[in-house]
């Protein structure tokens, strides 16, 4: 695909419709615009890439802006949205269920909303879960609670067979509200719909606690998860301190990416080391991870160390590798592991500790979503209601640089995103922990 092509959206047709919408279409006269065909936002914001651009006389890489259009593709009166969620739990699923069916609603007047039960399982009738109707008065205190109306579940369907359904249900878009797995589904169910050349959006909500999306700035949840976690570092270094040579370990989610772990120990600055999957580390040897706990022990006779899921994976001895469902490999309990070899090394040596190990990561993905990431997911719902509207297909809504932007699902999952062991953000918090001084 060319360069200059990379971030362009799929759309259904001309959008011809006015849309219902009461905005100015002129800038100055105090009221918010539609946004234009065309707008756009710079990829890449840094003085290197503007002087790249300069020398090479090329026009610089940008992303569609999001937001209502003057014109819209779909009749209000004759359309049908559906939603679905899929995958793990994650704080603010609730809150965007509740926007979109808001949103579309209020905005654009449209009275059919349905809510698929348990996943992409919900679009394979053989399953018998049937749909259930979405309604501003059913939705309209959702946000208060955590998890997912609708249920959820992991694992790939018969994308035909989805697609079978939404046809057969009259339904003209599809909001989906899932992580990487959820994303490439959405992308295969829009490819089987252009195939047949049928008129119906498929719309992506990007749902990851990890905060591992590749390209936008952050996804909803994240904020909250390592807010949740920061009374319980807070815990955990009450437990530490409460022994002599006390160590307290604290899992947080994190499969591919240490963000929350990270996070949570800049927040809290009582974690004495942060481990994530990014990291490259040993335990054993003067520059091992053990050796730099026996130094903090013997000075300060206490520790907090947080650990990411994914951290430390190459060191358990099977390096078999078993999947969930959808595709994500199930990583080996790396808190529980570190608590034995921390057990054994201090036995070896001969010193006292006392370890507790604590693994709050149902408790954190349940959670409602705090004020923060509640507003951002209503953000994220209205923006993603507005490009359906509008006929585009096969997007996803984020933020990018500061800026809300429609980005192709093709590229979110291209890769996921990952901490930058060479970026300020990670030396901040080798900074926090002491971390920058003792491993």
């Amino acid at each position: 695909m060319d360069a200059d092509k990379k971030f362009d959206i799929t759309t259904l047709g001309q959008p011809r419709l006015n849309s219902p919408l009461s905005l100015s279409t002129e800038k100055g006269d105090g009221m918010f615009s539609f946004v234009q065909e065309g707008e756009s936002v710079l990829y890449d914001v840094t003085l290197t890439e503007f002087n790249r651009c300069l020398h090479t006389n090329t026009e610089p890489l940008c992303l569609e802006k999001a937001g209502p259009r003057e014109k819209i593709f779909f009749d209000p009166k004759k359309t049908k949205a559906a939603i679905v969620t899929c995958g793990g739990l994650c704080p603010g699923i609730n809150n965007v269920i509740r926007g979109v069916v808001m949103g579309l609603h209020y905005f654009y007047g449209i009275k059919q909303v349905v809510g698929v039960p348990y996943g992409f399982e919900g679009l394979i009738p053989s399953y018998g879960h049937g749909f259930r109707e979405l309604t501003p008065d059913n939705v309209k205190d959702i946000h208060e609670f955590g998890g997912t109306i609708l249920g959820s579940s992991r694992g790939a369907q018969s994308v035909p067979e989805m697609v079978d359904t939404l046809v057969n249900n009259n339904i003209n878009m599809l909001f989906t509200i899932g992580g990487d797995g959820t994303l490439k589904g959405a992308e295969a169910l829009g490819r089987e719909i252009e195939k047949r050349e049928l008129a119906i959006g498929v719309i992506g909500i990007p749902k990851t606690i990890d905060n591992d999306v590749n390209l936008i700035d952050k996804s909803f949840g994240f904020e909250t998860a390592f807010d949740v976690a920061t009374p319980i570092l807070r815990d955990a270094h009450n437990e530490a301190t409460g022994a002599y040579n006390g160590i307290s370990i604290v899992k947080l989610m994190g499969r591919d990416s240490g963000f929350i772990a990270a996070s949570a120990a800049l927040s809290m600055p009582v974690v004495n080391f942060v481990l994530i999957p990014e990291m490259d580390f040993e335990l054993d040897g003067p520059d091992g991870f053990l050796e730099a706990l026996k130094r903090r022990l013997d000075t300060k006779h206490h520790a907090v160390i947080v650990v990411a899921e994914g951290a430390g994976q190459h060191l358990f001895k099977s390096n078999k590798e078993i999947k969930d469902a959808s595709g994500n490999v199930l990583h080996k309990d790396i808190g529980l592991l570190l608590k034995e070899k921390i057990s054994q090394y201090f036995k070896t040596n001969e010193q006292s500790v006392t370890i507790k190990y604590i693994d709050p990561s149902y408790i954190i993905r349940s959670a409602p979503a705090n004020a923060n990431d509640s507003i951002f997911c209503s953000r994220l719902a209205h923006l993603a209601v507005h490009g359906a509207m509008a006929g585009k297909t096969r997007f996803v809504v984020g933020m990018l640089n500061g800026q809300f932007v429609n980005l192709p699902i093709r590229e979110v999952t291209h890769e996921r995103r990952k901490v930058d062991m060479e970026g300020e953000f990670w030396f901040s918090v080798r900074e926090s922990t002491g971390q920058l001084f003792t491993m």
